[in-house]
């Protein structure tokens, strides 16, 4: 019975902190996805016939006007039918002549670009209201500027920096908070530098130049760096925005995420970074439960950073993908006639091969990453 209870008791654990939220996050990331191709198709006058949220057979579905909207049973995605979209006989046979001027093959190429990019974009925009919401709403953990640890002949030692010392400010512009310290220490390599510091409620000035030194980036790659020789005393402040100072920082943080994933892209291809990190439905899973079980606050800023991953990743240039079809049109653009139907049919199985590859590849790594942590 102990035995059966327990079952019971860990089943209820996956469903409600990993399986649910889950299902939740990924669905409402695919809705505004295809919500962004739904409104544009809509603006264009383009007739849109399904609306989907899943793959596979229906739960439920109802039709509203012109369009069906369902759910179905498979939460790892979801799609748009717009009429005309994939050049079908059958389907050009059934479109009346009233109807053939909505059809999307016959929008112009710019139009079925704006409609496509339309997902991608939406995704992009959804990371940036969560980031300026989170921001907002919960205001931010800042490290704080004071030292932890002063090594022995290096700049800092040299010009006097004491363990508990607080850095105010650099040359005068005042620091708030670690990173912003290294970032004005990163490019003065040589250079003469004034430091403010608050040391027992009085303020001391120190005069100092930072050295060049090898050290080793988020990649694993060295890279040549300034260092004064000191280590942050690992303490956090949290720190509040007003509305316009977070949507600044709802700006800069979707920046920055952007250029990070195609970074990680840009390291892949080069092999800088494994292909063994790549994760999948299961790791976000796994780590959306995580962050609902301790701190469901962080949750809003993670499912910004996979929003802007769904988006980037729908931006590749393979066909099935939205980035896919993007590249077609714009090579229709560029040749005034759309490419032959055998030569699209080509490229769609190669690219839905390697997305099969890629699917079994994240899936064979979240399996490992389970099975090394419950040993």
């Amino acid at each position: 019975m102990d035995i059966l209870i327990k079952f019971f008791q860990e089943t209820g654990n996956l469903l409600f902190y990993y399986v649910i939220p889950f299902v939740i996050v990924l669905g409402f990331m695919v809705f505004i996805h295809e919500a962004g191709h739904f409104l544009i198709a809509k603006y264009f006058n383009v007739k849109v016939l399904k609306f989907s949220l899943g793959f596979g057979p229906k739960i439920a579905g109802r039709q509203v006007g012109e369009t069906e909207y369902s759910v179905r049973y498979i939460p790892l995605g979801g799609f748009v039918k717009m009429l005309g979209e994939n050049d079908d006989e059958e389907e050009s046979e059934k479109i009346s002549p009233e109807d053939e001027k909505r059809a999307f093959n016959k929008q112009p190429a710019i139009k079925r670009i704006a409609i496509v990019a339309a997902g991608p974009v939406f995704n992009l925009i959804l990371a940036l209201v969560l980031f300026c919401g989170s921001y907002m709403i919960s205001g931010d953990e800042m490290r704080t500027t004071e030292v932890g640890q002063v090594t022995e002949n290096l700049p800092a030692f040299k010009a006097g920096i004491r363990q508990g010392d607080i850095i105010t400010s650099v040359d005068g512009e005042a620091v708030k908070g670690w990173d912003d310290l290294r970032s004005m220490i990163q490019n003065k390599v040589g250079k003469t530098m004034s430091m403010a510091i608050k040391r027992q409620g009085q303020t001391v000035n120190v005069i100092i130049i930072p050295e060049q030194t090898k050290t080793q980036n988020e990649f694993g790659e060295t890279i040549e760096s300034a260092q004064i020789g000191i280590v942050s005393a690992g303490k956090y402040e949290q720190v509040y925005y007003n509305p316009l100072q977070a949507i600044d920082q709802g700006f800069k943080a979707t920046w920055k995420w952007i250029k990070l994933t195609c970074l990680v892209v840009v390291k892949l291809f080069e092999g800088v970074v494994s292909v063994k990190t790549l994760g999948g439905p299961l790791m976000i899973g796994q780590l959306t439960g995580e962050l609902v079980k301790h701190n469901i606050g962080y949750l809003i800023p993670f499912v910004a950073i996979i929003s802007i991953n769904l988006g980037i990743l729908n931006l590749f240039p393979i066909p099935i993908l939205d980035g896919g079809l993007i590249f077609f049109l714009i090579v229709e653009l560029i040749m005034g006639r759309p490419l032959s139907i055998k030569k699209r049919e080509l490229a769609q199985k190669i690219g839905f091969s390697l997305l099969i590859a890629l699917m079994v590849l994240v899936f064979y790594n979240d399996i490992l990453r389970m099975f090394h942590s419950t040993q």
